[in-house]
């Protein structure tokens, strides 16, 4: 079983990344491997050309996005860090998102994969900086993993997150509660439980 973590912060050691490492841990510990992904913090936005749709072999850009998507059809679950930007997350992770989603090769593979986020900030924000990622999966077929709380550390640095105490409790937490579905989900395969069937997409628009 494999976890990709997205780290969506330009700071590459600092509180988004701090509190990606405190779920790995428990990852880790559980049997659990992981790969990373850092987004570039000029990650170019979609520009809606539907290559994707036509080619059905990612994105255009071939560039992160696509090394992403290869890394991740191997993968069963995905962590995803943002710090908060105006209450949200981060531009450039929202391009790659946009994009990774999007693009995505195969996209009934997404279902019942694992996924969860963590939102990092001074003080506030993390609650919307959460759901905007989050609708990424809601809508992808990926149950989202939660906690005993918001899976939001604080600080302006990465030692200040590591002083938060109950962030860092949150976020352990997180890691057992997403290495106990991966778990539950590889014993259901072994047991000859199939996973529930996709119907064909219907795409319409409110005039039709």
């Amino acid at each position: 079983m494999k976890v990709m973590i997205i780290n969506g912060s330009p700071h590459k050691k600092g509180t988004t990344y701090t509190g990606l490492c405190e779920v790995e841990k428990i990852l880790k510990e559980e049997g659990i491997e992981t790969v990373w992904i850092e987004v570039p913090a000029d990650c170019p936005s979609c520009m809606a050309c539907n290559y994707c749709h036509r080619n059905k072999d990612g994105c255009i850009k071939k560039d992160i996005v696509n090394k992403a998507q290869e890394i991740f059809a191997d993968c069963d679950g995905l962590l995803v860090g943002s710090p908060v930007y105006y209450a949200g997350a981060s531009g450039s992770l929202m391009s790659f998102l946009d994009r990774f989603f999007y693009s995505y090769p195969g996209k009934n593979s997404l279902n019942m994969k694992a996924a969860a986020s963590i939102a990092a900030s001074r003080r506030a924000g993390n609650i919307t900086a959460n759901d905007m990622m989050q609708k990424f999966f809601s809508i992808s077929g990926m149950p989202v993993i939660t906690s005993t709380y918001w899976n939001d550390p604080h600080g302006f640095s990465g030692e200040d997150a590591l002083k938060d105490e109950e962030a860092m409790q949150t976020l352990r937490n997180l890691g057992r509660n997403m290495a106990y579905y991966l778990k539950m989900r590889e014993l259901a395969k072994e047991n000859g439980l199939s996973e529930p069937e996709i119907e064909k997409k219907y795409s319409t628009h409110f005039i039709r």
